[in-house]
């Protein structure tokens, strides 16, 4: 069996045995520990400074008058000052390296009972770290006992995650943080979730810069807030949330906005100003499109981050601002690395944290729940309740998830159309009608130039970057090929009716292979259009 190995500090006042024989009648906290019936000490690591020797040996004549089989150390350990936090946790740390602990043949107790709260709190810490590699342990009086002086015990395992409640309330609490940063939206794409879930651990774990990436209205504005409202929350901030955006910050203005400046610092400024760096300090500063900053304000933002300092435009004394970054960009950085626009880095420094918000039409199944969520923000804001017909609903919600609906703008675009709805609905209900002209308006708001637009067929198989790429006459007809394509079940029959004509006047017609060599200048295949 494993022995048991205790440390514990001498209380000046509570283990006082004073001369008079009726001390075994006092519960004193280092005998008690001694005398449990169902808890054998085999040593004890007696703590105690040199005031307190002589009660120290007294307390040891004790122990081993009344448990005999437990060993006991006396270790002097003086703190000038014991309500110090530093020194208490220095010298206690001290100690605790100079032990050789061997837990495979010994289980560890630090008791608790003792000391001062600041003793108290460093020895949680120095067990929570396993820097003393056991449980801890309290001792209380037990008034029910017949001998009283004995008392009763109480130990304490740090190891959370046998403590069934607080597993469970940490989950709660944990859903609870990811539910609040995505709006409360019952979200159901896995990708988008897990996403979600990494960011909620990180927001409140890490101090760090974050990076969100994606296209324009996936809703990295929104995300930055939630964040800032998530640690704000928590406690873990006391500044405010200040958002830019680096794509109106231009020409020499730029480096003032962000960084502040002195009086006189150029012709226009006529007084001092903070920045935006130091209206962020203990708070969160959200740089959105950081892309469009310029070279020389990377190279002072990069400084600010790393050092937490910076020099206001015109002055040359450095000011402080302990501020933590959200960058976000619909572009990609290393790209703009390559053209020379990015400081390679700043984006070594803010790499740590990287996160791709996909575009509404990725996470299509997460439509139905964003529209009930834009319906209740219309209510919210305008105090009109307004309700879709089930026909109507059904109507829009086919759209919206059928490849017709590209969704350019993202959430934006959604959020647009339910405003148009809610607003142009008569006696609150949107009805079909109104759905059937919504569709049509969002057509004709994505009806961009051909090569940049997503035709219906082509958006099913070319990415909006490929199909930028096209000439105008190479994306209609493609368009159109698709399209006849989508309408038969054989590569064969699809021929048949593309070259209805000219395969009159050939002796073999070889439909198919026209076909297939037609699709192969697009890098397309038969077995791909229909896997897609």
């Amino acid at each position: 069996m494993k022995k048991t190995i205790a440390v514990s500090l001498i209380g000046t006042q509570l283990d006082f045995n004073g001369k008079r024989g009726d001390r075994w009648a006092k519960w004193r906290p280092n005998v008690s520990l001694c005398s449990q019936d169902n808890l054998i000490i085999d040593h004890l690591h007696l703590l105690h400074d040199n005031h307190s020797s002589r009660l120290a040996n007294n307390i040891a004549v004790d122990i081993e008058s009344i448990s005999p089989e437990t060993a006991l150390t006396l270790h002097d350990i003086n703190f000038i000052d014991p309500w110090d936090f530093e020194e208490v946790y220095a010298k206690l740390f001290d100690w605790c390296q100079k032990q050789s602990f061997n837990t495979e043949k010994n289980d560890y107790l630090f008791h608790i009972t003792t000391g001062t709260h600041v003793v108290q709190i460093c020895s949680y810490l120095l067990t929570e770290s396993q820097h003393f590699p056991g449980r801890l342990i309290q001792t209380s009086p037990d008034n029910s006992k017949q001998n009283k002086s004995i008392g009763r015990t109480q130990v304490i395992d740090l190891d959370l995650s046998k403590y069934d409640q607080l597993a469970t309330r940490f989950d709660i609490e944990h859903q609870t943080g990811k539910e609040f940063l995505k709006g409360g939206i019952k979200t159901k794409n896995h990708a988008f979730n897990a996403l979600i879930s990494q960011i909620e651990k990180v927001a409140i774990r890490s101090q760090e810069p974050i990076l969100l990436t994606g296209p324009t209205g996936a809703g990295k504005s929104q995300l930055a807030t939630r964040i800032y409202q998530l640690k704000k929350k928590r406690s873990m901030l006391k500044g405010e949330l200040i958002s830019v955006n680096c794509a109106t910050l231009r020409g020499e203005n730029a480096m003032a906005a962000l960084f502040g400046h002195t009086k006189g610092a150029f012709t226009s400024a006529v007084q001092s100003r903070d920045g935006f760096l130091l209206c962020a300090n203990n708070g969160v500063l959200f740089l959105d499109e950081i892309a469009e900053l310029g070279l020389e304000e990377q190279a002072m933002l990069l400084h600010a981050i790393e050092n937490k300092t910076f020099h206001p435009v015109g002055s040359d004394k450095s000011v402080q601002s302990n501020f933590q970054l959200i960058a976000g960009t619909n572009k990609d950085l290393k790209q703009e690395i390559a053209k020379g626009r990015f400081r390679d880095d700043l984006l070594a420094r803010i790499n740590l944290w990287t996160y791709s918000l996909p575009p509404l039409k990725a996470r299509k199944e997460d439509i139905p729940a964003n529209v009930d969520f834009e319906i209740d923000l219309f209510t919210q804001k305008t105090g009109q309740r307004v309700q879709f017909n089930k026909e109507a609903k059904q109507a829009l919600l086919a759209f919206s998830t059928s490849p017709e609906a590209c969704w350019s703008g993202n959430f934006r675009d959604l959020s647009s159309a339910i405003t148009r709805l809610c607003t142009l609905a008569d006696s609150s209900r949107i009805t079909t009608a109104d759905v059937l002209e919504e569709i049509q308006r969002l057509k004709n708001d994505w009806h961009l130039p051909v090569s940049q637009t997503a035709h219906n067929a082509l958006v099913q198989h070319l990415s909006t970057q490929q199909i930028a790429q096209l000439d105008v006459f190479d994306a209609n007809q493609l368009n159109f090929v698709l399209s006849i394509c989508a309408q038969h079940k054989t590569m064969a029959s699809a021929g048949r009716a593309l070259f209805d004509v000219s395969r009159t006047l050939k002796v073999q017609a070889n439909d198919s292979s026209r076909l297939q060599k037609y699709l192969k200048k697009f890098n397309l295949t038969w077995a791909e259009i229909f896997k897609s």
